[in-house]
């Protein structure tokens, strides 16, 4: 397969507005895009919005990987034609069975919308003290409960034909600094890592969870050199994860675009980076010329050899696999 196919398989497009402009159909056409990412900006009625898809899909000649965040709570971005859940640290009151068929009820109303893919649940354990990014966005504090929970939606979501993701890898939920805005830094060591915030992401891929989102977010007592974001750690993502983990599904970045990585030089080269620890999925969710960036500086790459052809195919299969199973 030519290499442009290969490399628009892996970014995940946001865009501004409500209507499938020419300019653009022809910007994702360009890119060889097959997988969008949705926000409140793009919808203003059900109608308006399937129609959005429609015409995208007609324009560009595919059918899209469609992407939400729709966690409940303060996390929704659809105004009409989805029950508006309450936040998870108030819903992980209802228990597990509640939690399973929130994710059933959410499956069937998004897929009615054209999604396909939930970014939920958030399974962070929430530490005292951190930055209010995550707060009620958490099932609470307790990891087992995370787990258990987070584990229930992960499958009540699937079993209704919507792809999860478990997010934010290798857990934010003793964030200081909202990664929106800043770099920041957890310093906790692998013991209490352990023993506190990856058992919720061990639950996930237990439950066969499709999909995984990392975060933007220093570990330096995992080993990691100091102001390295896990989202350019190929021992997080790729060691742990897929390997110590087994893990087998789609690895997503977060938005690109966030403050926490503003310090990394142009987006082709962010892109880049991302890729090189193991991504499949480049989330860019606003600006379409840092995505045409990101595009170029992939295909400088997998041209000049800093991407090895069997690293891009890869990812490039991952991203197809998610797409084949989900998209229906």
């Amino acid at each position: 397969m030519e290499l442009e196919p290969l490399i628009g398989a892996r970014l995940v497009a946001g865009f501004p507005g409500t209507e499938a402009s020419p300019a653009l159909i022809a910007h994702l056409r360009a890119l060889h895009i097959s997988s969008i990412i949705v926000f409140a900006r793009n919808f203003t009625s059900v109608a308006q919005f399937t129609r959005l898809l429609r015409d995208l899909e007609s324009g560009v000649g595919r059918r899209l990987l469609v992407m939400v965040d729709h966690e409940g709570g303060r996390i929704i971005r659809f105004s009409e034609g989805v029950t508006r859940f309450p936040a998870p640290r108030e819903a992980a009151r209802r228990g597990d069975a509640a939690i399973e068929a929130q994710g059933r009820t959410e499956a069937a109303e998004l897929g009615r919308l054209g999604i396909h893919v939930n970014l939920a649940p958030c399974v962070d354990v929430l530490t005292e003290g951190s930055d209010p990014v995550i707060g009620d966005r958490a099932y609470g504090s307790d990891p087992a409960v995370v787990s258990r929970l987070g584990a229930a939606r992960v499958r009540g979501l699937q079993d209704g034909g919507v792809a999860a993701c478990a997010k934010h890898f290798p857990g934010l939920g003793a964030v200081a600094r909202d990664p929106h805005k800043d770099l920041p830094t957890i310093r906790l060591d692998r013991d209490a890592m352990r023993r506190t915030h990856w058992p919720p992401f061990q639950a996930a891929v237990a439950a066969r969870v499709a999909t995984i989102m990392s975060s933007h977010v220093c570990y330096p007592e995992l080993g990691e050199p100091e102001g390295l974001p896990a989202t350019f750690s190929p021992r997080l993502v790729s060691e742990l994860l897929r390997q110590t983990f087994g893990f087998e599904g789609a690895i997503l970045t977060d938005d690109l675009e966030m403050g926490a990585l503003r310090s990394f030089g142009g987006m082709g080269d962010i892109a880049v980076r991302a890729c090189e620890a193991g991504h499949d999925f480049l989330l860019i969710c606003s600006d379409l010329a840092m995505q045409r960036e990101a595009f170029a500086g992939l295909l400088e790459a997998a041209s000049g050899g800093r991407l090895s052809p069997a690293a891009v195919q890869a990812g490039a299969n991952r991203a197809q696999l998610i797409r084949s199973q989900w998209v229906r």
